[in-house]
């Protein structure tokens, strides 16, 4: 009997594909507030019973010292290669919740997208992985090893994925990771991401007074933390919007001029651009392109502040505090522990007396450069232009997913990272979303890739 193609299987289960997945984002599985701690468990459970029905041989999820991760596999024959996909099951919080045109964890279908916390942010696109396995397996056709880790800590910095990787070294061997957990250029133009950014998250605390004071009787005498915090943050960038503090660009490596000149390939409307995001001009380093400030180049932003009263009406006071958190995204080659340190000893040494600073490093992770001329790359590109057709064009993130370069330390591992996300699905903010052709041209897009990636490596063997 002719088994039915990739695109066959998925309008005959289009449906089912879509309950499954809203099943999981219902699950409001954010790793950054503590009282969703039984949330993330659900999550894992949901993981395993999807995985197994999928056709995994075995799935078992391994507590940490923070949230679970689940890990399954499908062995097919040891002499085969060994793909092994990561992705994460927790989500951003969804504040501010009133933005929302719908409820973020009751997914809504609105002019051919899902609106969900979640929908794009890795659910969406993980779930491609499941399907594109359940496809591949149920119809004979694996061509390869699958083994599936899933963690639920990818949105706090991974903190305890190191030491599972350590921990459970012979159980991952693999050849090669897959990731979807990244966007493309467009909808009509694919492209692979071959860089992401590094990041140092900070937080910093501000105290004056012992105490909210009165700010007629004590204004004027008594320094606000506010605004002091306000001033030394506007210190951080120059006239030329260059970081100011010492030391912040010793190990940034230059990209050359035909590397630059590869990257300006990429389509880009400047105007359709600033009209997305409805500002009237862009911001940045002087003497880089807007593509470029967002690929190649560090930066420097305030992710929040806030101080002192900010209710309705109004409450009189010189706040006793002031607290702001800074992300800070590095290039290759920029060490996150070392820019943490200068960061810190920056603000320590420019900050007045008449407040006391504390700041802490709450997460970060080095960048990361793919090869494009290892095999895993060649198989992506077939597989993208098989589904799209269209030859994806390399391209380097802007966002940064630190545990890809724990990967390459622990396991000694390259990743492949093939996303589906397109920039107008709003990820980390409200009303995010993903199309519904991404998410079923991801499914075929990555059965490709499989079939692939299995050829070539076993070309490989043999040669």
């Amino acid at each position: 009997m002719t088994q039915p193609t990739i695109n066959d299987y998925i309008q005959e289960n289009r449906d089912r594909f879509l309950d499954e997945l809203f099943g999981l984002i219902r699950i409001p599985s954010v790793s950054s507030i503590a009282s969703h701690k039984p949330d993330m468990q659900r999550a894992a459970e949901y993981w395993k019973g999807i995985l197994i029905a999928a056709g995994a041989d075995k799935a078992e999820i391994y507590p940490t010292a923070g949230n679970p991760i689940l890990y399954a596999e499908k062995r097919v024959d040891p002499a085969l290669p060994t793909v092994l996909v990561y992705a994460h099951m927790d989500v951003m919080p969804v504040d501010p919740v009133d933005l929302w045109k719908s409820d973020p964890f009751q997914p809504m279908i609105r002019d051919g997208r899902i609106y969900a916390r979640g929908a794009d942010d890795d659910k969406g696109q993980s779930f491609m992985h499941a399907k594109a396995f359940e496809y591949l397996v149920k119809t004979g056709q694996l061509p390869c090893n699958v083994k599936f880790m899933i963690e639920g800590e990818e949105e706090v910095g991974s903190v305890n994925m190191g030491k599972f990787c350590e921990d459970h070294k012979e159980m991952l061997k693999a050849d090669i990771i897959l990731v979807s957990d990244t966007s493309m250029i467009a909808e009509d133009q694919p492209s692979i991401t071959v860089g992401l950014r590094g990041l140092s998250y900070m937080e910093m605390e501000a105290t004056g007074p012992d105490r909210d004071l009165h700010s007629g009787i004590f204004g004027g005498a008594v320094a606000n933390p506010a605004n002091v915090m306000a001033r030394i943050i506007a210190s951080l960038h120059d006239e030329e919007n260059r970081i100011t503090i010492p030391g912040f660009y010793d190990d940034v490596l230059e990209i050359s001029q035909a590397e630059r000149a590869d990257m300006a390939k990429a389509p880009f409307d400047l105007r359709a651009y600033k009209e997305s995001l409805n500002i009237g001009e862009v911001w940045g380093e002087k003497g880089y392109s807007t593509i470029e400030r967002t690929g190649i180049r560090p930066t420097l932003d305030v992710n929040g502040m806030w101080s002192g009263y900010i209710g309705e009406g109004a409450k009189t006071v010189l706040p006793s505090k002031a607290y702001a958190k800074i992300s800070m995204r590095l290039v290759p080659n920029q060490d996150h522990q070392k820019i943490s340190k200068l960061f810190e000893d920056h603000i320590k040494r420019i900050a007045p007396p008449s407040v006391r600073i504390q700041v802490r490093a709450l997460h970060g992770g080095q960048g990361y450069v793919s090869p494009t001329d290892m095999t895993a790359y060649k198989a992506a590109e077939k597989a993208y232009t098989d589904a799209y057709n269209k030859k994806p064009i390399p391209v380097r993130s802007g966002g940064s997913i630190p545990i890809i370069s724990t990967f390459e330390e622990k396991l000694g591992l390259k990743s492949i990272l093939m996303g589906f996300g397109l920039e107008s699905d709003a990820i980390h903010s409200p009303n995010e979303s993903f199309p519904l052709s991404q998410f079923f041209k991801g499914i075929e897009t990555i059965t490709y890739f499989y079939q692939h990636y299995a050829r070539m490596m076993s070309s490989e063997r043999i040669t």
